[in-house]
Protein backbone atom coordinates (compact mmCIF):
# COMPACT_ATOMS: atom_id res chain seq x y z
CA UNK A 1 0.00 0.00 0.00
CA UNK A 2 1.52 3.13 -0.91
CA UNK A 3 -0.43 5.75 1.21
CA UNK A 4 -1.50 5.80 5.10
CA UNK A 5 -5.38 6.79 4.77
CA UNK A 6 -6.94 7.73 7.81
CA UNK A 7 -9.97 6.45 8.70
CA UNK A 8 -11.94 9.56 8.09
CA UNK A 9 -10.30 10.08 4.72
CA UNK A 10 -11.32 7.02 3.21
CA UNK A 11 -15.08 7.39 4.61
CA UNK A 12 -14.92 11.04 3.24
CA UNK A 13 -14.35 9.12 -0.41
CA UNK A 14 -17.03 6.21 0.28
CA UNK A 15 -19.77 9.03 0.94
CA UNK A 16 -18.28 11.07 -2.16
CA UNK A 17 -15.34 13.62 -3.03
CA UNK A 18 -12.74 14.57 -0.64
CA UNK A 19 -10.91 17.68 -0.33
CA UNK A 20 -7.67 17.33 -2.33
CA UNK A 21 -5.59 19.38 0.51
CA UNK A 22 -6.33 16.26 2.73
CA UNK A 23 -5.21 14.14 -0.10
CA UNK A 24 -1.90 16.15 -0.27
CA UNK A 25 -1.57 16.02 3.66
CA UNK A 26 -2.26 12.04 3.06
CA UNK A 27 0.54 12.24 0.45
CA UNK A 28 2.78 13.81 2.42
CA UNK A 29 2.97 11.94 5.74
CA UNK A 30 2.84 8.83 3.75
CA UNK A 31 5.22 9.67 0.88
CA UNK A 32 7.53 12.09 3.19
CA UNK A 33 10.80 11.85 0.73
CA UNK A 34 8.98 12.05 -2.21
CA UNK A 35 7.07 15.06 -1.26
CA UNK A 36 9.96 17.00 0.69
CA UNK A 37 12.15 16.59 -2.61
CA UNK A 38 9.26 18.01 -4.84
CA UNK A 39 9.06 20.87 -2.53
CA UNK A 40 12.41 21.41 -2.43
CA UNK A 41 12.28 21.54 -6.19
CA UNK A 42 9.45 23.80 -6.65
CA UNK A 43 10.72 26.02 -4.14
CA UNK A 44 13.76 26.24 -6.36
CA UNK A 45 11.67 27.19 -9.06
CA UNK A 46 10.07 29.65 -7.94
CA UNK A 47 13.10 31.46 -6.25
CA UNK A 48 14.80 31.37 -8.82
CA UNK A 49 14.69 31.92 -12.86
CA UNK A 50 15.76 28.82 -14.13
CA UNK A 51 13.59 27.03 -16.31
CA UNK A 52 13.28 24.07 -14.50
CA UNK A 53 14.94 22.32 -11.17
CA UNK A 54 16.09 18.58 -10.94
CA UNK A 55 17.56 16.21 -8.72
CA UNK A 56 20.02 13.88 -9.47
CA UNK A 57 21.12 12.82 -6.04
CA UNK A 58 20.02 9.05 -5.48
CA UNK A 59 17.48 8.45 -2.83
CA UNK A 60 19.77 7.81 0.48
CA UNK A 61 17.85 3.94 0.33
CA UNK A 62 15.58 2.27 -1.60
CA UNK A 63 12.64 3.02 1.07
CA UNK A 64 13.05 6.56 -0.31
CA UNK A 65 13.23 5.14 -4.26
CA UNK A 66 9.96 3.33 -3.50
CA UNK A 67 8.38 6.37 -2.06
CA UNK A 68 9.43 8.95 -5.20
CA UNK A 69 8.33 5.76 -7.83
CA UNK A 70 4.80 5.75 -6.14
CA UNK A 71 4.04 9.47 -5.86
CA UNK A 72 5.15 9.56 -9.16
CA UNK A 73 3.58 6.62 -11.09
CA UNK A 74 0.28 7.64 -9.60
CA UNK A 75 -1.66 10.18 -11.67
CA UNK A 76 -3.59 11.18 -8.82
CA UNK A 77 -0.85 11.68 -6.63
CA UNK A 78 1.36 13.46 -9.53
CA UNK A 79 -1.65 15.68 -10.62
CA UNK A 80 -2.18 16.44 -7.09
CA UNK A 81 1.31 17.33 -6.52
CA UNK A 82 1.82 19.41 -9.83
CA UNK A 83 -1.25 21.73 -8.62
CA UNK A 84 -0.10 22.22 -5.12
CA UNK A 85 2.96 23.06 -5.96
CA UNK A 86 2.09 24.73 -8.93
CA UNK A 87 5.08 23.42 -11.37
CA UNK A 88 4.88 20.48 -13.95
CA UNK A 89 6.87 17.18 -13.17
CA UNK A 90 9.00 15.27 -15.39
CA UNK A 91 10.59 12.15 -13.88
CA UNK A 92 13.79 10.07 -15.89
CA UNK A 93 15.33 6.79 -14.20
CA UNK A 94 14.91 6.03 -10.95
CA UNK A 95 15.24 9.66 -9.05
CA UNK A 96 15.64 12.11 -11.53
CA UNK A 97 12.71 14.41 -11.29
CA UNK A 98 12.23 17.92 -12.54
CA UNK A 99 9.95 20.55 -12.17
CA UNK A 100 9.25 22.98 -14.54
CA UNK A 101 6.95 25.95 -14.66
CA UNK A 102 3.24 24.82 -15.65
CA UNK A 103 3.77 26.90 -19.10
CA UNK A 104 6.71 25.39 -19.86
CA UNK A 105 4.23 22.01 -20.47
CA UNK A 106 5.09 20.44 -23.88
CA UNK A 107 7.18 23.70 -24.37
CA UNK A 108 11.16 23.39 -26.15
CA UNK A 109 13.19 22.24 -22.74
CA UNK A 110 10.24 20.27 -21.46
CA UNK A 111 10.21 18.34 -24.74
CA UNK A 112 14.13 17.50 -24.66
CA UNK A 113 13.83 16.58 -20.93
CA UNK A 114 10.91 13.87 -21.60
CA UNK A 115 11.85 13.01 -25.12
CA UNK A 116 13.22 9.26 -25.71
CA UNK A 117 16.37 10.79 -26.74
CA UNK A 118 17.47 12.04 -23.56
CA UNK A 119 16.01 9.05 -21.55
CA UNK A 120 18.44 6.94 -23.26
CA UNK A 121 21.04 9.70 -22.36
CA UNK A 122 20.11 9.54 -18.82
CA UNK A 123 20.90 5.49 -18.43
CA UNK A 124 23.78 4.38 -16.65
CA UNK A 125 24.45 0.75 -15.43
CA UNK A 126 23.97 1.37 -12.16
CA UNK A 127 20.65 2.42 -13.04
CA UNK A 128 19.37 -0.55 -14.91
CA UNK A 129 18.08 -2.52 -11.74
CA UNK A 130 16.42 0.34 -9.70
Amino acid sequence: MSLDVSPKLLAQAEAGDIREEDFVDTVRTSLPYAYDLIASLAAGLHDGTAEFTDNQTPPPSERERGQLLRALASDAIRGSLERHFGVTLAFQNCHRVAAFRPEARGGERHGRFTSTRAQVLNQSAELRDC
